[in-house]
Order: C-alpha cells, then sequence, then structure tokens
C-alpha cells in the first residue's frame, strides 16, 4: 500500500505542472509578469508548508504516520479544487495557501519507509521510493498535457481527486508502521517552531554540512521546476502537451536509475560517490539550459538540459536522504523528515520567486547560471564533510552478484 500511495502522491502533484503557467496566464493582464506571479504563488504555497512541516513531524512521531499522511491528502484535495474554481488570482492563492497549510503528507511517507528499514538499508529504499516517484512523474505531466488539450482546468481537478483518493485508501488501507514503544511520549509546541527547529538540526555537527549541501543541491532544482515551462513557452514557444511529455520523460529516467542503476552503484560507490555523480549531472543539465534562456534556443539542447537535470536529481536527493535519516534516532525519524520538509519548503519559498525576478529583470538565463554556481559549490561542501557511506560494500564483503553467478 505504502507503493500504490506513494506513486498516487506524485501522480496528483505532478499532473498540473504543464498547465500551471496557462491557468495563471488568465488572470494576469501583464504577461511579461507570469514568471513573477507563478513564483509568487509556489512561494506562498512553500512558506505555508515551511511553517506548518516540523509540526506534522512532530505530530507523526507522537501519534503516528497514517493520520498526518491522511490529513495533508484531504487538505490537498480542498485546496486545488479551490484552485480549479479559480476566478481571479487571489483564489488561486488561497487554493496554494490551504495546500501549503496541510503539506505533511510527502515526510510522513519517508519516516514511515524509515520505519520499516534497517538503517544501511535506507538509501535504497528511499532509491526505490524515487523509483515509484519516477513512474508517478512520468505517468502525471503526461496525464496533465494530455487533460489540457481537452481543458485547461480539467488536471487541476484531476489532481484534487487524486488527493481523496489517496486519503481514502490510507484511511482504510495502510497500516500504522510507528510502534508503540518508539514513539515520543509528549508533544512539545515550543520545540517545534520552525526556527527552533533548524536551530537544533544545524547544532548537530553531524547534520550541518549534510543540510548546508542540501540546501545548495535542492535551490537550483526549485528553480527549474518553478520556471522550466515559462522558459519552454518563452524560448522554444512549446505548448502544454509537449511540457508534459518532455516532463514525463524525467520520470521514466528516475525508474531506470533509482529504480535499477542506484541500486547497483550504491554497494560499489557509496551514497557519497552517487551524490558528488547526481550533483556534477544536474551542473550539466543547467549548463544547457542557460545557453538555451542566453545563446542557443534549440528545442533539443532543452531536452538534453532538463533530462540530465531530471537524471541527476533523483539519485542525489535519495542518497542525501538516506544518509541525513540514519544520523536521527528511531525515535525521530518524524522530527529529521520534519527537518528535511521544512528545509526543502524553506528552498521553495525562495527559488520560484528568485527564479521568477531573475528570469523576468535580468535575463532568461540568469537562474540556470546561479543554479551551475550552487552545484559547484555543493561539491566543494560535500568533499569536505566527513560521513560513512552504510551501504557501500567493504573490501572484506563478498560481491552478492558475482557469487550468485559462480
Amino acid at each position: 500500500m505504502l507503493i500504490a500511495i506513494t506513486m498516487l502522491n506524485v501522480i496528483g502533484m505532478t499532473v498540473v505542472l504543464p498547465v500551471l503557467p496557462f491557468v495563471v496566464a488568465r488572470y494576469v493582464p501583464d504577461q511579461s509578469h507570469l514568471a513573477v506571479w507563478v513564483g509568487i504563488l509556489e512561494t506562498v504555497n512553500a512558506l505555508c508548508a515551511f511553517l506548518v512541516a516540523p509540526l506534522f513531524g512532530g505530530l507523526s512521531d507522537r501519534y503516528g504516520r497514517r493520520p498526518v499522511i491522511v490529513l495533508a491528502a484531504f487538505g490537498a484535495a480542498i485546496g486545488f479544487a479551490t484552485f480549479g474554481i479559480g476566478g481571479s488570482i487571489w483564489v488561486l492563492l488561497a487554493g496554494r495557501i490551504i495546500q501549503g497549510v496541510t503539506a505533511g503528507d510527502m515526510p510522513a511517507l519517508f519516516a514511515y519507509a524509515a520505519d520499516i528499514t534497517p538503517a544501511e538499508e535506507r538509501a535504497k529504499r528511499f532509491g526505490l521510493l524515487g523509483a515509484l516517484s519516477g513512474i508517478g512523474f512520468m505517468i502525471g505531466p503526461a496525464l496533465g498535457g494530455l487533460l489540457a488539450a481537452i481543458d485547461i482546468d480539467l488536471p487541476v481537478f484531476v489532481t484534487a481527486g487524486i488527493a481523496l483518493l489517496v486519503a481514502v485508501l490510507s484511511f482504510f488501507f495502510l497500516p500504522e508502521s510507528l510502534k508503540a514503544e518508539n514513539r515520543t511520549a509528549t508533544l512539545q509546541l515550543e520545540e517545534l517552531h520552525p526556527i527552533k527547529v533548524f536551530r537544533n538540526a544545524f547544532a548537530r555537527p553531524n547534520l550541518r554540512g549534510l543540510l548546508i549541501a542540501l540546501v545548495l543541491i535542492g535551490v537550483p532544482f526549485s528553480m527549474f521546476v518553478n520556471n522550466f515551462s515559462v522558459l519552454a513557452i518563452d524560448e522554444v514557444q512549446w505548448s502544454a502537451t509537449q511540457i508534459g511529455l518532455l516532463t514525463a520523460a524525467i520520470g521514466i529516467l528516475d525508474i531506470i536509475i533509482q529504480g535499477g542503476l542506484m541500486q547497483l552503484l550504491l554497494p560499489r560507490i557509496g551514497e557519497r560517490g552517487v551524490i558528488i555523480a547526481g550533483v556534477v549531472t544536474q551542473a550539466v543539465g543547467l549548463f544547457a539550459l542557460a545557453l538555451v534562456g542566453s545563446l542557443f534556443a534549440q528545442p533539443w539542447l532543452l531536452i538534453v538540459g532538463t533530462l540530465a537535470l531530471g537524471a541527476g536529481q533523483g539519485p542525489a536527493t535519495a542518497a542525501m536522504d538516506g544518509i541525513i535519516s540514519v544520523q536521527a534516532g528511531d525515535d525521530e525519524q518524524g522530527w529529521i523528515a520534519g527537518v528535511m520538509q521544512s528545509l526543502t519548503t524553506g528552498v521553495n519559498v525562495i527559488a520560484p520567486v528568485l527564479a521568477g525576478v531573475l528570469y523576468a529583470s535580468l535575463a532568461h538565463s540568469t537562474p540556470y547560471w546561479l543554479g551551475l554556481a550552487m552545484m559547484v559549490a555543493a561539491v566543494v561542501v560535500l568533499g569536505r564533510i566527513p560521513f560513512a557511506s552504510p551501504s557501500k560494500r567493504t573490501a572484506s564483503e563478498p560481491d552478492l552478484a558475482a557469487t550468485t553467478a559462480e
């Protein structure tokens, strides 16, 4: 059931990606401000999620993962239904606020996975969840692009319906993963203030550098996700269907890389090697997209840049999640998932507006050049952090694949 809910969750979140700029464009009188308004809507959504993520993490450690997943899914259904009804930019804003203040599903799902997985297997399990997300990422945007050909609002209402389905399935069929002995005894709300959560997390030497690297990796991809559709419209004049199909191709890559290749690489090069390889691949993609926005607006280069960025993001993030997860105790998995969600949504507060402003006021390529610089900085930071790779096989351990072959 975890598999089905994770995949449906990602499908629901990504169905709307190809149509978001087209929906917003109807309520923006000056189309030159479209990128900024798309950024504002995503920033407000992320700000709300940033504020509530520690609370949802604490609630899941106290009361279990399932109630949080159900609540978040119902909130998403209401938020996207409001967005689909529309009527003005302020109604769209209200929809994104509702969805943001109930955004606790993905951290709870990853904490659920951590509950049922030994520490040394978590990077692999998160990689498999990433592959499932890839399937959702393949289906969602493609479905959104095809539905948009019927009606531009249809993908939004389908998203609301999928979120409602996730809530119902989770309520009736998802067993609770958090054992009673691993639950926190009390819920101290003062400890769940986002700033205090960050302060406590960054005070831990084993987390500080990893969280900084997570930010450096997260900002460029967040700028891409929120700006890519506008870039495709402006530079190569693509439709919502074309954008959706290319976004779906990222999902196919995720399935191949996280579902297969990553499982082979982790025992050989470990989490560190997978993270560095993913960051370098993303840097190549950002360079290509910067060229699309400045010197060489060609569809094939847009495709290459998008696929490279998508191919590197999945394994790098999954390996980072696995490494960060093992730094926390069994009774802190909801807390650490909340920290990562807060950090990710904090990034998503800044990145969409930053990308929109840089894109509209300086040059279409500026967000991607900045992203490239941040990826270089991430490699430097990761190179200075001493952390073990629990998935990496030592020289004394047998090669299971070779042993089986013999």
